[in-house]
């Protein structure tokens, strides 16, 4: 435990080892990544797919590791259900900070398939972190704003068709489908501007999760509805944690059946689409009652 060193030697101590551990796997999955790009046989790339994973898994290892050694954290993992490593798995999550992504892809070691995530556009750009993603055939989904769309109608659908495609490739491997389902990470500032009627999470975006079981369904064995917090560190969650100040994580994982309703054409037919809308709406209100819980516990 480090915890007990100032701050100002601490967390750039702490910022240069995860930056370390990120470019050690990060490197490692994009070496990788060019011979399976060059020899694209089945065989060959379900052996380096399962390498791939492996060093992905390391490399969430490594980095929470790193937060024990400089936090002194409480982890409160909960699972209702079953969970097993040889099935597919929808991971349905609410989003506060950087960390989810990594603690989630920590939580599915020994426990589910390796997770893959939808991924801005933008980060194809940031070191090992683009690249990276890409060896791992991680989708890179790109953001319109309703303006934009307006002006250019035929880019219309264009990250439908990329979640397609995407899900196409996790079906030759057990895959861990990752959707934080409010499309980006929580603040209050987005909890306002939205009018979100939730009072801890922003409003639900059901379409990337309708098209993906609509790819996919028949392969799931279950949807995970996860729940992230950080009860005692709700404002800069990664900059305490570099700073040694993170003291709870909280990870909730409800495993629920794959029900054939949940499967349709949310593009097309409005009945379903609504109903499907609902379905989400209900399991985010569930979600939001036992966050709420959960702080007025704290």
């Amino acid at each position: 435990m480090l915890n007990f060193l100032p701050v100002f030697i601490q967390f750039p101590l702490h910022v240069i080892l995860q930056i370390l551990n990120l470019a050690l796997w990060g490197t490692l999955i994009i070496l990788m990544g060019i011979p399976k790009l060059l020899l694209p046989f089945p065989p060959l790339t379900r052996m380096f797919n399962q390498l791939l994973n492996f060093f992905m898994g390391a490399f969430a290892f490594c980095s929470v590791s790193l937060i024990n050694i400089f936090n002194r954290v409480e982890w409160d993992y909960q699972v209702e259900g079953e969970l097993k490593q040889d099935g597919w798995y929808l991971m349905m999550a609410n989003h506060i900070s950087w960390l989810d992504i990594i603690l989630l892809m920590r939580f599915a070691g020994g426990r589910i398939p390796a997770t893959k995530f939808f991924i801005k556009q933008e980060l194809i750009w940031m070191p090992f972190v683009g690249l990276g993603a890409w060896a791992l055939d991680m989708p890179f989904m790109r953001r319109y704003s309703a303006e934009f769309l307006a002006r250019n109608p035929h880019l219309r659908g264009k990250d439908i068709e990329t979640t397609k495609r995407s899900c196409e490739k996790f079906r030759t491997i057990p895959t861990s489908v990752i959707n934080f389902v409010e499309g980006t990470r929580y603040t209050e500032q987005k909890h306002a501007k939205h009018s979100s009627p939730y009072q801890y999470l922003l409003k639900p975006k059901a379409g990337g999760v309708a098209f993906t079981l609509a790819t996919m369904g028949n392969l799931f064995s279950d949807i995970i509805d996860m729940t992230l917090l950080y009860p005692h560190n709700r404002e800069h969650v990664m900059l305490d944690v570099l700073s040694g100040r993170l003291t709870k994580v909280v990870l909730h994982a409800r495993v629920l059946p794959v029900q054939q309703e949940l499967i349709g054409d949310y593009h097309a037919d409005e009945s379903f689409r609504e109903r499907f809308q609902q379905w989400v709406n209900q399991l985010w209100a569930h979600k939001d009652n036992y966050i709420r819980r959960l702080m007025e516990a704290k």
